[in-house]
């Protein structure tokens, strides 16, 4: 069996895997010494006691967010991780945070493990997902002993007793704390249908670091930035910051606070909902008022249009043209009258037979001549009266209609006079001399 054969390239890569999966976030402090710091603004030196030493690297990006910078004969405490520089095979610690020897212990790794989900974007606003403005349920994880639940279960009580209320009980703070609370969000995350809520919140009353620190550990703050439900963080009073926070959507100072901004105001919601009844019932009396006088002024304007009153019209009319006639043939006649009456005292003055005869025939050829002066009058006012109910036979929409004629009108009773105007889809209406029929425009 041939025996493995590692190249320098490989064996390394894999002690550098191995060192940095055994030595991951790890804390050293020891003396700074063969302190550089090149153009590049990374700083190099080496970090020993009285037994060992070992290479470190403080990149310029780590560096421009440690509280103190590395400097020869300084006693510090380094949190990074183990690794290994494969160009010379040479392991060294990659730094995050430098803190002076004797930082307080809880507060380093606050500031580590908060420089290090920053730098993974954790924090970044653009991944803050908005929180529902009318959730219907709600979950938190809390205590179901603490004074927290109670003052939020007043607040929802108060603002919006209508929500439903999840309660998930995990211990807020000791050994294991941390755990149950990530528990508590990925068990809100997990559910479906009408038990899964629209936000979860995870909270707790005040304390000291101590007492909120479940809050700063990452396992929180993973779970949290993995939850696909928003996430409000209530934790400690206005003064405390927890790593919780940061991640989470939304942070609020108090449990209280975060009760108040989550719930919806019930009394103010009602007081919108009036207010927009009472302007949606003006709103419809206003349009019902408007559409009336609307209808009123179509109907006068159809009534001034009616055929009805144009046939109306035109009846006068003809009305008056045979009072006219009637007026022409008695002046005819009167005037034919007074010729007769001139005649016969001429007549009755000469006596002669001959020039009686010559009297009697111009007296019949008036007569003749009044006839068909009278007949010629009555005839033309005849036609002009026929002429005229021709035309106004030939301008009724019937009359129209008999000839083979219809008309379409649309949806809403406008005539179609162009084909223009219709688009597929619509609805028409064609009417007929006898009858209508409805159709839609392809």
């Amino acid at each position: 069996m041939p025996e493995l054969v590692y190249t320098v390239a490989d064996i390394t890569t894999d002690i550098r895997a191995l060192l940095e999966g055994r030595f991951s976030g790890v804390w050293i402090e020891g003396e700074v010494s063969n302190h550089r710091e090149p153009g590049s603004g990374h700083h190099y030196f080496t970090l020993k006691d009285a037994s060992a030493q070992l290479s470190c690297v403080l990149f310029r990006g780590a560096a421009s967010k440690s509280p103190v910078k590395p400097a020869n004969g300084q006693q510090v405490k380094i949190f990074g991780n183990i690794s290994v520089y494969e160009a010379r095979g040479q392991y060294q610690l990659i730094a995050q945070t430098v803190q002076p020897k004797g930082f307080g212990d809880l507060q380093a790794k606050f500031e580590a493990l908060k420089r290090k989900l920053e730098e993974e974007g954790l924090f970044a606003p653009e991944r803050k997902k908005p929180l529902p403005s009318f959730p219907q349920r709600i979950g938190i994880v809390t205590s179901p002993t603490g004074a927290a639940i109670r003052d939020m279960l007043n607040v929802f009580g108060r603002r919006a007793p209508w929500l439903k209320i999840l309660v998930y009980p995990a211990r807020v703070q000791g050994e294991g704390a941390a755990e149950e609370v990530a528990a508590g969000v990925a068990h809100f995350d997990s559910l479906e249908g009408d038990l899964r809520p629209d936000l979860v919140i995870v909270s707790r009353g005040g304390g000291s670091i101590e007492d909120l620190w479940s809050f700063n550990e990452e396992v929180v703050a993973r779970a949290i930035a993995n939850c696909e439900i928003p996430v409000m963080s209530g934790v400690g009073h206005e003064i405390d910051f927890t790593i919780a926070d940061f991640v989470a959507d939304r942070r609020e100072p108090t449990p209280s606070a975060a009760a108040e901004n989550a719930a919806p105001d019930g009394a103010g919601i009602l007081r919108h909902l009036g207010q927009l009844s009472a302007n949606l019932d003006s709103i419809v009396e206003n349009e019902i008022e408007y559409r009336k006088r609307e209808v009123l002024s179509h109907q006068r304007e159809l009534q001034a249009r009616e055929p009805g009153r144009r046939i109306q019209s035109w009846i006068q009319s003809v009305d008056f043209l045979g009072e006219r006639i009637d007026q022409v043939t008695n002046a005819a006649m009167d005037a034919a009258g007074r010729d007769f009456q001139s005649a016969s005292r001429a007549f009755n003055a000469i006596h002669p037979e001959r020039q009686c005869a010559v009297f009697r025939d111009q007296l019949e050829s008036l007569s003749h001549r009044l006839s068909e002066l009278t007949g010629r009058a009555v005839e033309g006012k005849a036609r002009e009266l026929q002429s005229l109910s021709n035309l106004m036979h030939s301008l009724s929409p019937k009359a129209v209609l008999e000839r083979g004629f219809s008309i379409t009108t649309d949806k809403d009773g406008n005539v179609i006079r162009d084909a223009k105007e219709l688009s597929k889809g619509d609805l028409i209406t064609t009417t007929f001399s006898s009858g209508e029929a409805s159709s839609e425009v392809q």
